[in-house]
């Protein structure tokens, strides 16, 4: 007696989920939203950096949201071209603190769109040079390399010899122009 087990050629048919389609199909979809919602996160993370470089937290831009002040779906798809054209968030987040740092020491409004402008700049741009002036009770003073001695400029715009001591001069900080 032969007690081999019979195997019976059974053509089995794909299974199927809930939805009706290919169990292989619904993982490809999941997979996809999960891909997408990932994307998602990263402009997030993206427009998120752009509004905290701006000094805003996200407790403000969502207040602002709700209040219409900021358009929030508006800076998403600049947001996304951005990490394309940088190539990962994290790039793109260092290009934002570059322009963020360069416009605001000059003074400068700017948005996620500056950065494609300033893109071929990245590397060159630098922020101005902060100059600390001197003074002295609240009168500007110079100093003169030929006399090796400061000066303090009185409000008729006379030159007074400074005799006091170093420490008492009060150094301003006063962006360059």
């Amino acid at each position: 007696m032969d007690k081999e087990p019979r195997i019976k050629n059974k053509i089995e048919s794909p299974r199927k989920t809930k939805t009706g389609e290919p169990a292989s199909a619904d993982k490809k979809a999941t997979a996809g939203k999960e891909e997408k919602a990932k994307k998602e996160t990263d402009i997030q993370e993206v427009v998120n950096h752009y509004f905290f470089t701006k000094g805003l937290t996200l407790e403000d831009v969502k207040e602002n949201a709700k209040k219409q002040k900021i358009i929030y779906s508006r800076f998403t798809r600049p947001a996304k071209e951005l990490i394309e054209l940088a190539g990962s968030t994290k790039k793109a987040k260092q290009a934002i603190s570059i322009i963020a740092e360069w416009a605001n020491s000059r003074n400068l409004d700017y948005t996620i769109e500056t950065v494609f402008k300033k893109w071929l700049e990245l590397g060159r741009l630098k922020p101005k040079e902060v100059v600390k002036k001197p003074y002295y009770q609240n009168q500007p003073m110079v100093w003169s390399a030929t006399k090796k001695k400061w000066y303090v400029i009185d409000d008729g715009g006379e030159w007074l010899e400074y005799a006091g001591k170093d420490s008492e001069i009060e150094w301003r900080i006063e962006h360059k122009k």
